[in-house]
């Protein structure tokens, strides 16, 4: 079944949508809100909001890889936990907590230093 623009659009919205209810429900409205709009995070808002904008408008390739850099500022600081964790899977679990790890650094990580949650 080929998709057509309106299956892409509606599903692509619900999954930003979504992606931000998912947040708001694990850490709480007022951390969400708080989490995105502290000083440090508003380029990743900004970027991640106009990534979401560009799809709206049709540029999809573009608007993902503006979301894509914001999600990398927003984020970033996580690398490093999910890196720990990533840890202990067999075989390629050092190799994801390297890659994890460099990521983390690379986006000016602190290890969750000032994170609301």
């Amino acid at each position: 079944m080929a998709h057509s623009p309106t299956m892409h659009f509606t599903r692509t919205h619900t999954q930003q949508i979504l992606f931000v209810l998912g947040l708001a429900l694990i850490i709480g409205l007022p951390k969400t809100v708080l989490f995105f709009t502290r000083r440090p995070k508003l380029k990743g808002t900004a970027a991640f909001t106009g990534g979401v904008v560009l799809i709206l408008l049709r540029w999809p390739l573009i608007g993902f890889l503006v979301e894509l850099y914001g999600i990398f500022i927003l984020f970033g600081d996580f690398f490093a936990t999910i890196g720990s964790f990533a840890g202990n899977i067999p075989v390629i679990g050092p190799y994801l907590q390297k890659a994890l790890n460099r990521a983390s650094q690379a986006s000016g990580g602190q290890r969750n230093a000032e994170l609301p949650v």
